[in-house]
């Protein structure tokens, strides 16, 4: 799966405070807490198995464009997610 596939297949899961993004029969995620309009990103976890192939960013980038979607904004506490939004200027204004 290609990294613009991936991104396209990160999921909310509100049930589970999370979104995820499902490959090879295992799930990467996104923590968050609401505050008001703003996500709050504690925590993201890609399953050792998947790590050096994209998948993160994959993740965070398809995590941000629902936050756009949404109309929220992110305020990342997770220093993996706060590198990625650092690395892609285009998605700085996201941030609370």
């Amino acid at each position: 799966m290609d990294s613009q596939t991936m991104r396209a297949a990160v999921a909310d899961n509100p049930a589970r405070d999370r979104f995820e993004l499902a490959v090879g029969g295992t799930v990467a995620f996104v923590d968050y807490r609401r505050s008001g309009d703003v996500l709050i990103v504690p925590h993201t976890e890609v399953p050792r198995a998947l790590e050096g192939r994209g998948v993160g960013t994959a993740l965070v980038l398809g995590t941000l464009d629902r936050v756009r979607e949404a109309g929220r904004k992110v305020s990342p506490r997770c220093g993996f997610f706060a590198r990625v939004v650092m690395r892609h200027p285009d998605q700085r204004d996201l941030l609370a």
